[in-house]
């Protein structure tokens, strides 16, 4: 489990630092995407778009 917790954890933090340039083809606006605002800074949480991205890597590493 805590194997898990480290990869969700680290793709979070790989896909917010990617972001400004994912956010051209429209990845980081999908339903389930997180954006709040907390004592002036900008709170992002990507759920729905981390699930999607590892999706497509699994599937591009399940065919080779």
């Amino acid at each position: 489990m805590f194997r898990w917790f480290l990869v969700i954890f680290l793709a979070v933090i790989v896909f917010s630092a990617a972001l400004p340039w994912l956010e051209k083809f429209g990845v980081g606006k999908l339903p389930g995407d997180v954006r709040f605002t907390l004592f002036g800074k900008t709170i992002f949480l990507p759920f729905a778009s981390t699930v999607l991205l590892s999706l497509v890597v699994f599937l591009v590493a399940r065919f080779f």
